[in-house]
């Protein structure tokens, strides 16, 4: 979709399409092929209904990410699979409102997924983007919502950042052939990234999967899970930083977050234990913070291995850190032994987590041939460096 025929969207005419698009693909439950040819009557020209169309096709997508707000929103494709989910994006908000900074600019905005969190909390907000399509789609997006903010397309490398309180990046780690590993090959590069978070006010957003020796000094870390799912690794600089490295942890009965300064054996031994009754599986923020010693340390348990995210209990214990599971026997953890144990179980529907240990689940799963009416979830992992096969039931 080309700059022209989005403005056209935005038009009476356009508006009045999108309707049509949307009632199309209501009526034919969600089949491009029927609702086209619906959309094609009302607007002939081929560009224009199948943006339209589109539209609709994303605005459903994006409930995922931005609930009931989406089906008035505008997408561009990769925009909305790039963009941060809503509730992530509040709760970076909510923290920058919460340290009182006069503004923020948004640098690499996209289709506005952050910058419309950043002005429903209030706070003056500004995106800046290189792309004029995902400049156009923001500011339809902050209008379409109701909300105060300002938009340009411009180079976030030479732009002038003095009258803005707080930059906000996050740097594209694609290009035309996919992902880029490499921080230098991101853009802006990381040694921008790094200068601002260095010298000035800054949030970097990043992939979740950021090593630990990139962190410059007295920059903190959080990584940010919704659901379960780790989002993103977030860098704070130093003149907003509260700790050196953060997981948060969203879900629906709201937000949980723990540092360092919670972990109780942070520079002593790990507690390492033989399995108890209970084990407990870190959400993947607090293992990727390196903050799993925490989470026994918040349940009361030990670890299955000194280098195993594993953490086992006597008590049955709940933690917004982490998924319990009711550890009902060890099976025997060779393969041949483990199909007769589950076999004699009558176990037909099994889910394996493993960690540790060099096991595929998906091949595992189809290797092992299991038939029967019994579900079980099976933990493959090690204790004290040797394999192990759990069954649990969860909590």
């Amino acid at each position: 979709m080309d700059l022209a025929t989005f403005s056209w969207l935005l038009t009476p005419d356009g508006r009045t399409l999108l309707e049509v698009a949307g009632r199309a693909w209501a009526d034919a439950d969600g089949d491009p092929v029927r609702a086209a040819a619906a959309v094609r009557r009302t607007e002939p020209d081929p560009e224009r209904s199948a943006a339209a169309l589109t539209q609709v096709g994303l605005r459903v997508r994006g409930v995922a990410k931005f609930g009931e707000d989406a089906l008035r929103m505008f997408f561009t494709p990769d925009g909305l699979e790039q963009a941060t989910r809503r509730r992530v994006g509040d709760h970076r908000a909510a923290r920058l409102a919460a340290a009182q900074v006069p503004s923020v600019v948004d640098l690499g905005c996209g289709i506005g997924g952050d910058l419309t969190a950043l002005a429903r909390a209030g706070l003056v907000a500004a995106g800046v983007d290189l792309d004029p399509v995902r400049v156009a789609v923001a500011a339809a997006n902050l209008d379409a919502l109701g909300l105060d903010g300002a938009t340009t397309v411009a180079d976030v490398t030479s732009l002038p950042l003095d009258g803005f309180g707080v930059a906000l990046l996050d740097p594209a780690r694609r290009d035309g052939r996919g992902r880029v590993f490499d921080a230098e090959g991101w853009t802006p590069s990381w040694a921008f990234t790094t200068r601002l978070l260095t010298t000035r006010p800054t949030v970097a957003k990043l992939a979740p999967g950021l090593p630990h020796d990139l962190v410059p000094d007295d920059v903190e870390a959080e990584w940010v899970s919704d659901r379960g799912e780790v989002k993103e690794a977030v860098l704070w600089s130093p003149h907003l930083a509260v700790s050196r490295r953060r997981a948060t942890v969203l879900r629906d009965g709201g937000l949980a977050s723990m540092t360092e300064e919670d972990d109780p054996y942070a520079g002593a031994p790990r507690p390492v234990r033989a399995v108890g009754r209970y084990l407990h599986e870190p959400d993947g923020a607090v293992i990727r913070a390196g903050l799993v010693t925490a989470v026994a340390g918040v349940v009361g348990g030990g670890l299955l291995d000194e280098r195993i995210a594993y953490v086992t209990t006597d008590e049955a214990v709940r933690s917004p850190f982490a998924t319990a599971y009711e550890v009902l026997e060890e099976i025997p953890y060779r393969e041949k032994a483990l199909r007769a144990a589950l076999r004699e179980r009558g176990v037909g529907r099994l889910t394996i987590k493993k960690r540790g240990v060099d096991v595929v689940p998906e091949q595992l799963r189809k290797r092992l041939a299991l038939r029967g009416d019994a579900e079980a979830t099976l933990v493959m992992t090690r204790v004290a460096g040797e394999g192990t096969a759990l069954l649990v039931r969860p909590l």
